[in-house]
């Protein structure tokens, strides 16, 4: 069996893990199954799947095993009666969580014998299979390449570094990024709804805007490293006098502003600090040091 269709063995058939094994299906890998409810298997079984009656012997099937259950626990649940069939084997664990019990489970594995990579799906199930799709992985890079094309079944598979915490830390940071990104078209939105303006008529000046906003991150990603937030484009105190003008159109619309405010107070706590005239990067010193003077 060559490396673009090795035998792959899946752990956990919620949405998310039954999408996994789906997609390797799709392409042509011999894959088995398990889950503590067999229900979830059947549909993976008629299109081809094996199910496994134990995790042992899921593990057993396959040089790589893909994990995704509900969190750790479940995960030490799941794996501690077959770890003595993990040594020789890899185990790429995509079950949320945080980098140090990431880095708890590459100890775990290692005791074990077995190889681990770290990962986190940056999609929805739906999403699952599309190669736009990012998939984060951190651990052995040597064990990344090895079962890259088999990871590449999934989504685009990114690499991090060698700390297999980096996944999980990227996961946590690229959500907070989302949830904010998504709370402010949604308040945007809500804005422009008050003058019966629809968000399908909305949503499309606001994806062309994101476009704008993704170009001051990469003026602002060097200002970051650097420490030094030259306000050549906007200054913070500009910004201000700014989302002033937001709060003012959304409370004369009934708009909730918990949002804005929460953003103002974050760059009057800058300007204090004396970033006033630096750009808006400089906010990062307060909040790597939220108690402190931010310089």
């Amino acid at each position: 069996m060559n490396a673009e269709h090795q035998a792959v063995t899946v752990l956990g058939l919620g949405s998310m893990g039954s999408a996994l094994a789906a997609a390797l299906l799709d392409r042509g890998h011999p894959t088995t199954v398990w889950n503590r409810s067999k229900d979830k298997a059947l549909p993976l079984v008629e299109r081809g799947a094996r199910l496994a009656a134990t995790p042992r012997e899921a593990v057993a099937a396959a040089p790589l095993t893909i994990a995704c259950v509900l969190d750790y626990e479940a995960l030490y649940t799941v794996l501690d009666p077959a770890a003595g069939d993990l040594a020789g084997r890899t185990l790429v664990n995509l079950t949320s969580g945080s980098p140090e019990q990431a880095q708890e489970a590459v100890k775990w594995a290692h005791s074990h014998g077995a190889d681990y990579l770290d990962g986190a799906i940056m999609t929805t199930p739906p999403g699952v299979g599309d190669p736009a799709m990012m998939f984060l992985y951190s651990g052995s890079r040597e064990v990344f390449d090895t079962h890259r094309p088999t990871l590449a079944t999934l989504g685009d598979p990114l690499h991090l570094g060698t700390d297999p915490g980096l996944a999980s830390l990227y996961d946590a940071a690229l959500l907070g990024l989302m949830w904010s990104t998504m709370t402010g078209w949604l308040h945007g939105t809500a804005l422009v709804a008050a003058e019966r303006t629809p968000a399908t008529d909305f949503t499309p000046v606001a994806t062309r805007w994101l476009d704008t906003v993704a170009r001051f991150l990469t003026t602002y990603a060097p200002q970051v490293d650097a420490g030094r937030y030259p306000g050549d484009d906007a200054t913070v105190d500009v910004q201000i006098a700014a989302i002033d003008h937001l709060i003012h159109a959304a409370a004369a619309r009934g708009v909730d502003n918990a949002l804005p405010e929460l953003l103002k107070t974050a760059m009057e706590k800058a300007s204090a600090a004396g970033h006033g005239q630096d750009s808006y990067a400089s906010l990062i010193e307060v909040l790597r040091n939220p108690a402190g003077t931010g310089s």
